[in-house]
């Protein structure tokens, strides 16, 4: 099972010097990957220090180099509006600790997931992570597929990055003996390989934006926080839409589209475009194939791993028969 790495606090203290002085270190819940602490520092500044073992055993291909992605992505992101916290150090020498480190500014608000919120409210803030998602997808990216050198997934063409993920998480599974369709994927991969070839310009995509990875200020509604952008990929920003609900199987969340819209993004128009649903339902497959593998790379356990896996296994089919009875488009 993938448990989560075991700090020395002393060490970990050690780490943090060139920030200054630790007056406490309060380990954080929640997260299933990452081991996480609240620092605060003896001048009263506060900060997440996030850790990350060394061991890859149980890490997918594409999560290798993960948390350098984060730090990159943070910094990319600093100048452009989205709330990400600044960086404010990094270890990746596994000299003190076996593991990598990355430390950011602590975000004010509210994780989402925490607030109990109206259908009105919750709408509001769907339409608020619209606009976020338009900001983050302006943002070019220097390739197409993951960041990381060490996952090996990157290319000079969206087409080829998505191939390449694709067949990674497929090898992973069957490393791990997971059984997946794994000839009806790339046989549809194959068939609708040029709808992918529409996304000519890669643009950052965070791929996780969920309830639990942003804060809200519960006043006014508005996105005050987002955080765990350690899964981005350069890519389509319509690979967003998935991240952000990545068991749904039905149209588009209408709210994030009328956000995104409103702040200028182009989310609505690709979707609409002839090469739109197929590059959706392609997304929604490999995202799919990465929740069915996870409880047994992942080790996990406990009553939930069963419907977890069956739901991912439907969604699999799901997007399998709709890719198979669609005509590529020209």
């Amino acid at each position: 099972m993938l448990t989560k790495f075991v700090v020395d606090e002393t060490l970990l203290s050690s780490v943090l010097e060139p920030l200054g002085s630790v007056d406490s270190l309060e380990p954080l819940t929640g997260g299933m990957f990452a081991t996480a602490y609240r620092v605060t520092f003896t001048d009263g500044r506060r900060a997440v220090a996030k850790i990350v073992g060394a061991d890859a055993t149980r890490l997918f291909t594409y999560e290798r180099g993960l948390l350098a992605t984060e730090a990159l992505t943070y910094r990319m992101l600093a100048s452009t509006g989205v709330p990400v916290p600044e960086v404010l150090h990094t270890d990746f020498t596994r000299s003190i600790l076996d593991a990598d480190i990355v430390v950011a500014d602590h975000l004010p608000g509210t994780p989402w997931l925490s607030l109990e919120l109206d259908e009105t409210a919750t709408a509001t803030v769907r339409r608020n992570l619209g606009a976020v998602m338009a900001c983050i997808a302006q943002e070019p990216a220097p390739a197409f597929g993951y960041p990381a050198a060490q996952a090996g997934l990157a290319a000079d063409t969206w087409s080829a990055a998505f191939r390449l993920m694709v067949e990674a998480v497929l090898a992973d599974a069957e490393r791990w003996q997971v059984e997946l369709p794994a000839a009806r994927a790339r046989a549809v991969l194959a068939t609708h390989s040029g709808a992918l070839g529409a996304v000519t310009h890669p643009r950052i995509v965070h791929t996780d934006l969920w309830e639990g990875n942003i804060f809200v200020d519960p006043e006014t509604l508005e996105i005050v926080g987002v955080i765990d952008t350690e899964r981005t990929v350069w890519g389509d920003p319509i690979l967003e839409v998935v991240g952000t609900d990545q068991f749904a199987t039905g149209a588009p969340d209408a709210d994030v589209l009328f956000g995104d819209a409103e702040a200028r993004g182009d989310l609505a128009r690709e979707l609409s475009s002839p090469t739109g649903e197929i590059r959706l339902r392609l997304y929604r497959l490999y995202f799919s194939l990465i929740l069915a593998s996870e409880p047994t790379i992942r080790g996990y356990e406990g009553d939930w791993t069963a419907g977890h896996e069956a739901t991912a296994r439907a969604n699999i089919e799901h997007a399998l028969q709709i890719l198979e009875a669609t005509a590529p488009a020209r």
